[in-house]
């Protein structure tokens, strides 16, 4: 069995990422600008799109069924027996349906499609747990059921922003509607329940009490055990920083990595978003 994984850019990996490993192909989701589609991150930069989202109509959109096609054909030819789709959460995205349709016309190579429910790193550790479990000859069916216990059991991600018009603009506002003002300087803490859908998981006065509730959330997520954990955030780097040293010295971090929120998502939040996602190893 020869398996390759296809995936969204909705999982924040890099592109760096992607061309140093041989069996992963990348199906970027689209921004769309004044009706003219780019490629995320292939295309459009981060500080291009916010920008940009001062004066313009921003929206996103599908990955092109094309790239995709492409992807399965590339792994076609070079012999693999499976391909692996792992996709951003169908409770924020069409595009765990747009692929499962694309599924069904192909033709000579065994197709799995697994919806991660989530998004951001919280989708890219899915993604690399996958590839390790490739790596390690693990069964595909299993390796379903690692990324499932990985999303539900071992990992945990949520966010918060500066205000929830952008949100509201792009209809993935979810269970968060009416528990938040944009006043009062109270911030959203928000999570990816199991459905795959935003809702608040708690609120702060203030972004430094904000962070503060955030690192409680990790802490008890956490308790003693390792974790691996990102900082996502939008224009400014200096929050992301903050972060981590309120986290750093009171959680057993194998590693942490700060890394700038992929733009197709950095729309839906707005440019003052701060994001953690962590997964214990």
């Amino acid at each position: 069995m020869k398996i390759g994984v296809i995936t969204d850019s909705g999982s924040n990996l890099s592109l760096e990422y992607f061309e140093s490993i041989p069996n992963l192909k990348l199906a970027p989701l689209q921004i769309n600008i004044d009706e003219v589609y780019f490629r995320d991150v292939v295309e459009k930069s981060a500080d291009e799109v916010y920008e940009e989202l001062k004066t313009k109509h921003i929206s996103t959109s599908l990955p092109k069924i094309e790239d995709y096609l492409e992807a399965v054909e590339y792994f076609k030819a070079e012999g693999y027996t499976d391909i692996l789709t792992i996709t951003i959460s169908s409770g924020l995205s069409g595009t765990y349906n747009a692929f499962r349709n694309a599924n069904l016309e192909v033709e000579g190579i065994n197709m799995h499609l697994h919806d991660t429910k989530t998004l951001g790193m919280a989708e890219g550790y899915i993604v690399k747990e996958a590839l390790k479990q490739i790596k390690k000859g693990t069964a595909i069916q299993e390796i379903m059921e690692i990324l499932d216990d990985l999303r539900f059991n071992k990992s945990v991600s949520f966010f918060t922003v500066e205000t929830l018009k952008y949100l509201r603009r792009g209809g993935r506002i979810g269970f968060v509607e009416g528990t938040i003002g944009d006043i009062l300087h109270v911030k959203p803490i928000i999570s990816v329940n199991d459905d795959g859908l935003y809702y608040t998981i708690s609120k702060g006065f203030g972004m430094k009490r904000t962070y503060i509730t955030m690192k409680k959330k990790l802490m008890e997520f956490a308790g003693d055990d390792e974790i691996e954990l990102t900082i996502h955030y939008g224009i400014d780097i200096e929050q992301a920083k903050e972060l981590e040293r309120k986290v750093e010295n009171d959680l057993n971090v194998k590693r942490i990595d700060l890394v700038a929120i992929t733009p197709v998502l950095g729309i839906h939040t707005g440019p003052n978003i701060v994001a953690v996602c962590a997964r214990k190893v």
